[in-house]
């Protein structure tokens, strides 16, 4: 499946679910932040877990970061924490998510 990329602003953008094997296309897109906002397990088990995306961001030299929200039970701490990472970022940031929806959703809350 294509990789789907939303762009925001020039340092932020979003995502439908990303697979591991999409993390050097990701770098190659100019990201140096990836931030998974989909609890694990919720696709079930063809979704792949946090654990597998970090090891893929690292061996691609991306900063990762879990941050799972369920949608419509995003907490003011999950915004503070997002928005934390976004500006502690030192390049553009690729947050996902199932569809983009709550990764644009919490970024937006954290403006």
């Amino acid at each position: 499946m294509p990789l789907t990329i939303s762009a925001h602003t020039d340092r932020f953008a979003t995502a439908p679910q990303i697979d591991p094997e999409d993390m050097a296309a990701i770098v190659a897109q100019g990201f140096s932040t990836v931030v998974n906002n989909r609890p694990d397990g919720e696709g079930g088990p063809e979704q792949p877990s946090s654990d597998a995306m970090a090891q893929a961001a690292q061996a691609a030299g991306l900063e990762y970061h879990y941050l799972p929200v369920i949608s419509g039970q995003i907490t003011p701490e999950q915004v503070a924490s997002f928005a934390a990472i976004v500006a502690a970022s030192t390049g553009p940031v690729l947050a996902f998510c199932r569809s983009g929806a709550r990764s644009t959703t919490i970024w937006h809350m954290g403006r």
